[in-house]
């Protein structure tokens, strides 16, 4: 095995159980409050705590992860992650955590994620040849799919028979693993241009703005992922909520839809490492949104007796998601590497602001038209969204187009 090859495989391992674990943490979270509110505001909440600060401090962490090493970044981020579990693994020993207790670590956790996601990503094309960017994605959304395909069996096991203060203390277990496997891991940086280490802070984040706008089809990307997210998100959310208030169910069938969506997402992951999708990307992007939206709108057509037909809803979202995740090869293969943690920074802060927006609306209208009509609205929409890619001009011809970005 080539030595880029081990060492990529053996850091995205290290991050998958970090993942893993934190998949459990977050799934038993929304046991908890499913069980304790049944509220779709609440569940909205707590997604909204959660990606506020990511979309407040993307800017800020992409420019301070071009400037400093990604290794340390990636751990510093992972470490605060960590304590947040803490924090809550203490205050569950003593007591039951009340709401306020919970949004608190999601949003110090959000914190972390802010600087974790736009290192990592960063450090892949430093690591990885070119040519092979696009099926290192397929094995990224693979291990995303085994872990989003356990985790939720995992957390319904473990939270029936554990408390809640364990459950954390393996995610702290799964995230020291994975600081301890990057720290022994040589990770390259970027050479940085002493015109770069004297400008001013708010100048590297306009250069992370400035970068992704003078490549107009990635900028086109950003605003489709934009709206994109501010309908699906909202699905996202409400997912236990669907399983377990409008299909009747427990949070067994929390699980089995969670799965479905897992074990969708791994076939795809899987197909995408070895066929690689459509050669032409943008295609792969424009058919992963509109199955996503096809595959929600019918959720919201079905009578509440149809949690099985729900299921099957799950597998095709789920089986279809990896494919827009080639957006980030695009990405990685036209923006120069010493702008990357920005570039990344700003594409997850300007989505991160949609998101709370959709989440505002869905614990709104949600509870008020019923969580059913919310997915049949949503997935309407996001139809709509994958028109755009189809439809814009200047998204024709771009994946044929090789040229880095300076």
């Amino acid at each position: 095995m080539n030595t880029w090859k081990k060492r990529y495989l053996t850091i995205l391992a290290g991050q998958g159980i970090s993942l893993l674990t934190s998949g459990i943490l977050q799934m038993a979270i929304i046991f908890y409050l499913t069980a304790k509110t049944n509220s779709a505001m609440v569940l909205s909440a707590a997604t909204f705590v959660g990606f506020i600060p990511q979309a407040i401090l993307g800017p800020f962490a992409g420019a301070f992860v071009d400037r400093h090493s990604r290794k340390k970044v990636m751990i510093g981020a992972d470490l605060l992650i960590a304590a947040a579990g803490g924090l809550l693994a203490v205050v569950a020993v003593f007591i039951d955590p009340p709401i306020w207790i919970i949004m608190l670590v999601l949003f110090i956790r959000s914190i972390g994620n802010a600087y974790h996601t736009p290192a990592s990503s960063a450090v892949t094309p430093l690591m990885v040849p070119q040519e092979q960017l696009t099926k290192c994605a397929g094995y990224t959304q693979t291990m995303s799919a085994v872990v989003s395909l356990i985790s939720p069996a995992a957390a319904a096991a473990l939270y029936s028979v554990w408390p809640l203060s364990y459950i954390i203390m393996l995610d702290i277990a799964g995230a020291v693993l994975a600081c301890g496997i990057v720290a022994l891991l040589p990770i390259p940086n970027p050479p940085v241009q002493k015109s770069e280490r004297k400008a001013r802070f708010l100048q590297d984040m306009n250069d992370g703005y400035r970068v992704l706008k003078e490549n107009k089809p990635l900028f086109a990307l950003l605003w489709i992922g934009t709206a994109y997210m501010f309908f699906f998100m909202p699905i996202a959310a409400l997912f236990p909520l669907m399983s377990m208030s409008y299909f009747n169910g427990t949070p067994v069938h929390a699980s089995i839809a969670e799965i479905a969506f897992a074990g969708g997402m791994l076939a795809g992951g899987i197909l995408l490492s070895i066929w690689g999708g459509f050669k032409n990307r943008i295609l792969s992007i424009g058919l992963s949104i509109l199955v996503m939206g096809v595959s929600i709108a019918v959720s919201g057509l079905l009578p509440s007796s149809a949690f099985p037909a729900f299921a099957v809803c799950c597998v095709a979202m789920g089986l279809t998601s990896p494919f827009y995740g080639v957006q980030n090869a695009l990405i990685q293969e036209r923006i120069a590497p010493e702008y990357l943690g920005r570039v990344f920074a700003m594409l997850s802060s300007v989505i991160s602001f949609a998101m709370p927006m959709g989440l505002l609306c869905s614990g709104i209208f949600a509870e008020q038209i019923g969580v059913e009509k919310w997915f049949l609205l949503c997935g309407i929409g996001i139809i709509a969204v994958s028109m755009l890619v189809f439809v814009l001009p200047v998204l024709r011809d771009f994946d044929r187009k090789t040229k880095v970005s300076e």
